[in-house]
């Protein structure tokens, strides 16, 4: 008589084996057998449970996907020249705001000196500080002087009028300074817009430029922003309702060397491609490190799918 038994784990969840024992005892069930048929019952009882999960497991992995950077920037500039000199190169990692090239720019920066110095400049503002300091001393003189009756209507109006005049002239010297300020802030931003700089922390692609030429409607480089990576797949219709935002998954990158990533879900399309009756999805790829490429193919796997809004 076969006897089945049967072994659990993970790789095998349910293996069963045919013993054919030594003969056995008339009218008497033996122990050993009566402990394999409950492993069995346990065996199976645990597949039964288990199946609908593996299944999902498994219709919710095999896709092929395709890692892509973020963002994609052709950088430009409003500014019309001559590109003076490019600092950097294809491969460069740059950081947002680092400059990345300069326009020709000796004019504004002369213009910027220019300004400076006449903001800067305030001899004139001291000597019609003294000159309204002399003329209020001259007025008090004056009005005493009056009060003793000892000075004309006419030296009194005379020293008033030159007391108010020098301090309006103080005042119109202290407006041109502050418009100078103001010109000085204003040829700093003009230099400033002579060097273009990188708008997204990411790597160079391309130089599209070279030193020499014009800027007039071209962009300079191309730059791609990959931390954090966009994965893009085409899933059919079939599994729509299944991924739902903020769902996990693991995304291998296929290249020599690449390890398993997690991704989070961030965009599920609303709109079904009627030709291929497939829909989109989009995850997030954290890449801190930025050891991982744009642009290269990947496998993933999604974790045990759980209900999520439709």
């Amino acid at each position: 008589m076969a006897v089945i038994t049967t072994r659990w784990s993970a790789a095998k969840p349910c293996s069963l084996n045919v013993l054919i024992p030594v003969k056995p005892v008339p009218n008497q069930i033996p122990r050993h057998a009566l402990t394999r048929r409950a492993a069995v019952r346990t065996c199976l009882t645990v597949a039964i449970v288990l199946a609908p999960v593996l299944a999902a497991a498994a219709e919710l992995a095999g896709f092929d996907c395709l890692i892509e950077p973020q963002t994609v920037v052709e950088v430009s500039t409003r500014e019309t020249g001559v590109l003076e000199e490019l600092l950097v190169g294809r491969g460069d990692i740059v950081a947002a705001g680092q400059p990345i090239a300069y326009l020709n720019r000796a004019v504004e920066q002369a213009t910027v000196e220019l300004a400076k110095a006449r903001a800067e400049a305030a001899a004139e503002i001291e000597e019609l500080r003294e000159t309204l300091a002399y003329a209020q001393r001259e007025r008090e003189r004056i009005d005493q002087l009056s009060s003793a009756k000892a000075a004309s209507f006419t030296e009194k109006d005379k020293a008033t009028t030159d007391a108010r005049r020098a301090e309006l002239q103080l005042q119109q010297a202290l407006e041109r300074q502050r418009i100078a300020e103001l010109e000085l802030e204003r040829s700093r931003r003009a230099l400033e817009n002579r060097t273009v700089q990188s708008p997204v922390d990411g790597v160079v692609m391309e130089r599209m430029m070279s030193p020499g030429e014009s800027t007039e409607n071209r962009p300079i480089v191309k730059l791609a922003k990959v931390d954090p990576l966009n994965v893009e797949i085409i899933v059919p219709v079939e599994h729509f309702g299944d991924i739902h935002v903020g769902m996990r998954a693991e995304v291998t990158p296929r290249y020599p060397g690449a390890k398993v990533q997690e991704a989070t879900v961030t965009v599920v399309d609303r709109v079904v491609d009627a030709a291929s009756n497939t829909f989109g999805v989009r995850l997030l790829l954290p890449n801190p490190d930025l050891d991982i490429p744009g642009g290269v193919r990947c496998g993933i796997r999604f974790e045990q799918a759980q209900d999520g809004p439709r």
